[in-house]
């Protein structure tokens, strides 16, 4: 992938501020995509866009093909009539830094059962036209979802594992009576993808009308209670009830002494490969067409994953794997008929064989500045004086610390490093940057766009110089993460006009940009 030189900002939409509880694709989001133009970026990183399950993680959908209903913008909902102003007028005092949410899952299924319901009384020709167009085109998957999701919420939420044996192993007959005597109830989902379809389409197409890309993200793995794996058993490694034969994680590493146990099934990439690796190519086509670019989650694992026992408690006595390698990515090039546009999160335990696929297909892997001062091997990777061109730096993403807490928090953190090796870390980003880390965000932010990189991210944390409270996600931390908003009026005059020089100076602004600007100078 070519891209220019350019740098963009890390926010997931839940993080947007708004009055509803959650951030959404509704005003706030535009305004969002307006401060990137001003600011001159070309970028605008989302984290997966699926329908969250389990403690609430993007990286734990319901769905590797459909989008999350929380995210849909409810005012928009009352622009078209689906809703009325009366209907937002007892929303409840929801926290406006932070994600509680439970009572934001009530709250707008209800008002979202309330539009479906009224779609259904009064919908215009042409809005009802539009919703049986929706369903036609993603016909492949969303009759799947939505049976999956009707079914789950008749079984009071259980993984579908546990639901009636019939439904659970998908007999022919027991779908039929289900979709028959639930159609409604499978009708109201459809209806909820449509609307968040419809309003991600319309913010996407706003972006890049701003001249902004959508960096989206694709997990490597998908959760087990989704219905990509109830829909297709067949490729996964599971037992005869459906439960996982091993599990997906990573060994030891940086943040846990005993790994990281993430609980996803395991694809069966013998028989994903006899069917010309169809699956994964509907994925990446259905994702291309919400999103520019696509971070590919845990790279490494194409080329080998870490296969646990499913009995396992902890991640340590796993075994690497051979994974799909070159097959998949030559598969996706010749059915998609394009230079893949992805970026390789390329993190962790890494071998020659990883960035030699890699480099294979010259996907720009990624460089994180808060790994570039450690006194390990692996930290003079991270250093900037060793950066390729063709990569993606970061300042830090959304399973780091913030910047600022980074620097100065007094506990060792999620990682296994001591508080001596902390200090020396400390000392020698001092040294490097010629600082004296009184604006640390800022000293970081202006090495990544400074460097060879050509692309550079900023998590929107970083942009305010906040501390822990800003952070996004502690790996291995079953529940609290994913939560962090910021307010409005945060991204202040003085902020965008420090990151728009910043971009400049460093020749990342969009040369449209530069040259309307000398054309008016002229």
């Amino acid at each position: 992938m070519n891209l220019p030189r350019s740098s963009g900002v890390l926010l997931h939409p839940t993080s947007l501020p708004g009055r509803f509880g959650i951030g959404d694709l509704g005003q706030a989001a535009y305004d969002f995509a307006d401060f990137l133009a001003a600011t001159h970026q070309s970028l605008w990183q989302v984290l997966p866009l699926g329908p969250t399950g389990y403690g609430d993680s993007p990286y734990q959908c319901f769905s590797a093909f459909a989008g999350n209903p929380l995210l849909v913008s409810l005012e928009a909902l009352v622009t078209d009539g689906l809703l009325s102003e009366s209907d937002l007028a007892d929303a409840p005092a929801f926290p406006e830094d932070r994600v509680d949410y439970g009572p934001v899952i009530e709250f707008k299924s209800a008002l979202l059962k309330r539009a479906y319901d009224n779609f259904r009384a009064e919908a215009s020709a042409e809005l009802q036209s539009e919703f049986a167009s929706f369903c036609a085109h993603q016909s492949d998957w969303l009759h799947d979802y939505a049976v999956f999701r009707s079914c789950k919420d008749a079984h009071d939420g259980k993984e579908w594992t546990k639901w009636d044996q019939h439904l659970r192993d998908r007999e022919a007959n027991a779908l039929h009576f289900w979709s028959e005597n639930h159609a409604e109830a499978i009708n109201a989902h459809k209806f909820y993808q449509y609307l968040f379809f419809k309003q991600w389409v319309a913010l996407a197409h706003y972006a890049n009308s701003q001249g902004i890309k959508i960096i989206g993200d694709v997990p490597i793995f998908v959760a087990h209670d989704s219905a990509d794996v109830w829909a297709n058993p067949q490729l996964f490694d599971l037992n005869a009830d459906g439960t996982p034969r091993q599990i997906a994680g990573v060994p030891p590493d940086y943040f846990s002494e005993t790994g990281q146990l993430w609980g996803n099934p395991l694809y069966r990439w013998d028989v994903i490969a006899e069917t010309g690796y169809q699956w994964w190519i509907e994925r990446v086509r259905a994702s291309l067409a919400q999103v520019d670019i696509l971070r590919l989650d845990h790279f490494r694992g194409f080329e080998k994953y870490w296969a646990v026992p499913a009995e396992e408690t902890t991640a340590i006595n796993g075994k690497w794997e051979d994974g799909p390698g070159a097959a998949l990515f030559t598969a996706l090039q010749k059915a998609l008929g394009q230079e893949l546009p992805i970026i390789a999160e390329d993190l962790g335990f890494i071998t020659k064989a990883v960035h030699a696929l890699r480099d294979q297909f010259a996907f720009p892997g990624m460089r994180i500045l808060q790994f570039a001062f450690g006194t390990d091997e692996q930290a003079d990777d991270f250093k900037p004086f060793n950066f390729p061109q063709n990569c993606v730096v970061y300042t830090g993403t959304h399973d780091n610390d913030t910047t600022v807490s980074w620097f100065t928090s007094t506990d060792e953190g999620d990682s296994t490093r001591s508080m001596d090796e902390v200090h020396k870390e400390r000392e020698y980003v001092l040294k490097y940057l010629g600082t004296n880390g009184k604006e640390i965000h800022w000293d970081l932010i202006r090495l990544a766009l400074s460097s060879v990189a050509r692309i550079a991210i900023v998590p929107v944390q970083d942009l305010l110089g906040i501390g822990a409270e800003g952070r996004m996600n502690v790996p291995a931390r079953e529940s609290g993460n994913w939560g962090w908003r910021y307010r409005a009026g945060a991204l202040t005059e003085q902020i965008s006009q420090r990151l728009a020089e910043l971009t400049a100076v460093y020749g990342r602004k969009p040369k449209a940009e530069v040259a309307t600007a000398t054309e008016e100078e002229e």
